[in-house]
């Protein structure tokens, strides 16, 4: 089975088909709550779009893939949605730690909601200060683009903001448009894939300077439970066909 439809530099690996550990490539999606981060991640990772999910979880998903031909493992962080008060931003520890974790971040904001769009500067400046000197990449994302009737931001106002933060610009929809969250994550990914890898004298002390407690251990998505979440939307949506 492939893990991404109409691709062929990544698809799905098994880790028993090698005996050479894999590359990981770390990704953190960051966010407004309610942005729709959990939906682009698994999306990306299993094409399938599921819009029921427990908010600010703050999971771990991971795949064994190919990239251009190299085994790796891609970890994508999901992190706790990002509110603003009339004090700030309510940041979650839990992000700060997936920023000093990862090798490149994911901004995502909704098209359809202005204050989330507002957030991402802060955000940004956020991965400036927390990279310091290894910044990591950063890609920003406009979610629910499909949805034209609530939107608020409209395209040219995130390419301009893509331009002043100096960062590649995707608008898409999680729901609706598989191929625009595939092009994104994998053009990240294949960024990243391009770069050496840390130097095997140096990557202990690398790997314990990016690593945090409260990022949890790699681990496969748990595909059962997503599955069954599946499930439950066809189910619902059946169910209030037939109520009718």
């Amino acid at each position: 089975m492939r893990l991404i439809q109409n691709m062929t530099t990544i698809a799905e690996y098994s880790a028993a088909e090698s005996s050479v550990p894999n590359r990981v490539i770390k990704m953190a999606v960051i966010g407004g709550s309610g942005v729709g981060k959990t939906a682009l991640v698994v999306r990306f990772l299993t094409r399938r779009f599921i819009g029921d999910y427990e908010r600010n979880a703050g999971n771990l998903y991971s795949r064994e893939v190919q990239v251009d031909g190299e085994q790796v493992t891609i970890q994508v962080q999901d992190t706790p949605g990002v509110e603003m008060t009339d004090n700030g931003i309510n940041l979650p520890d839990h992000v700060t730690c997936s920023i000093q974790w990862a090798d490149a971040v994911v901004l995502v904001y909704s098209a359809t909601d202005q204050r989330s769009f507002d957030l991402i500067e802060q955000l940004h400046q956020l991965v400036v200060r927390t990279g310091g000197a290894n910044m990591p990449p950063v890609i920003l994302l406009a979610n629910k683009v499909d949805l034209l009737h609530l939107r608020r931001v409209d395209s040219q106002q995130g390419s301009l903001l893509a331009g002043t933060l100096g960062c590649s610009f995707y608008e898409v929809s999680a729901s609706e448009d598989y191929n625009q969250v595939h092009k994104a994550f994998h053009r990240l990914c294949c960024q990243l894939a391009k770069q050496p890898p840390p130097a095997s004298n140096s990557a202990g002390a690398a790997t314990e300077k990016r690593r945090s407690p409260l990022i949890p251990r790699p681990k496969s998505p748990n595909m059962q439970d997503l599955k069954r979440r599946f499930k439950q939307a066809l189910s619902a949506k059946v169910r209030t066909v037939t109520s009718v």
